[in-house]
């Protein structure tokens, strides 16, 4: 395993078209903006999106009117984020930082986003630590993870050589440059930030059905249907929990 967080200046197109740019993406996006809509509609907010991306969300809350701050370790992502917002001749800051540098000389915030982040750091709980300790006394942070429960189960399912690499807890980190090494498991995250003292206002599994239909099945349905169970079942806990991304909306008291 790498010694270093992950940046994805090298697949930044990869990532535009194997997940922003597809009907998964979308439907992650839709889950998250009905998670923040009862915080976001409410009161104007400092944000920080800590590893934004591509900043989808943080543009949708620059739209409403929130003061955004963007940072990435990624250059190639944050311009991106910043060709975004110019051509919605939208204002935020920009900053070319890891999480961590900046975690110690910003905020506190209203809202902190840190989405599909986690799983890619060398040390998940560390970072989170971090993150949340930059949230206001009555502010809030929206956590998405790539969920290791998916992961087995999805590994399990296809069958084959990968059995005895899950057999052997040997399977994180193999495989598709967009693997992440570090998914995280739901049942230790809430358990992390119950010791921090955060609550849990919103709790969503993104994609509970999807990712687990192959193709003849994904060419044999309608797309619509599949998303309206994955709108109905999705915060039910069984199903939540087999999401391939959990996203916690957390409130510091």
């Amino acid at each position: 395993m790498s010694s270093e967080d992950r940046n994805f200046d090298d697949l930044t197109e990869r990532f535009s078209t194997r997940i922003y740019d597809t009907a998964k993406g979308e439907w992650r996006l839709k889950i998250l903006k009905q998670d923040l809509s009862a915080v976001t509609a409410s009161q104007t907010l400092d944000v920080w999106d800590a590893g934004c991306g591509q900043a989808q969300i943080s543009l949708w809350l620059a739209e409403q009117g929130h003061q955004i701050t963007c940072s990435d370790i990624s250059a190639r992502m944050l311009d991106i984020a910043r060709e975004s917002f110019q051509q919605a001749q939208l204002p935020a800051r920009f900053l070319h930082q890891s999480l961590q540098q900046l975690s110690s000389n910003e905020g506190p915030f209203d809202l902190v986003l840190c989405h599909a982040v986690l799983e890619w750091l060398v040390a998940p709980y560390e970072g989170l630590a971090q993150i949340a300790e930059r949230v206001k006394h009555g502010g809030y942070l929206s956590l998405l993870f790539y969920n290791r429960n998916a992961m087995v189960y999805q590994n399990v399912l296809r069958g084959g050589w990968r059995l005895q690499p899950i057999l052997d807890d040997e399977y994180i980190g193999k495989g598709h440059k967009l693997s992440p090494p570090n998914p995280l498991y739901p049942h230790e995250v809430m358990e992390f930030i119950g010791q921090m003292g955060l609550e849990v206002e919103a709790h969503s599994g993104v994609r509970v059905f999807h990712d687990y239909l192959n193709q003849d099945a994904l060419k044999n349905s309608d797309p619509e249907q599949i998303f309206a169970l994955e709108a109905r079942f999705c915060r039910m806990p069984v199903y939540r929990d087999m999401g391939r991304y959990i996203h916690l909306l957390l409130k510091r008291p």
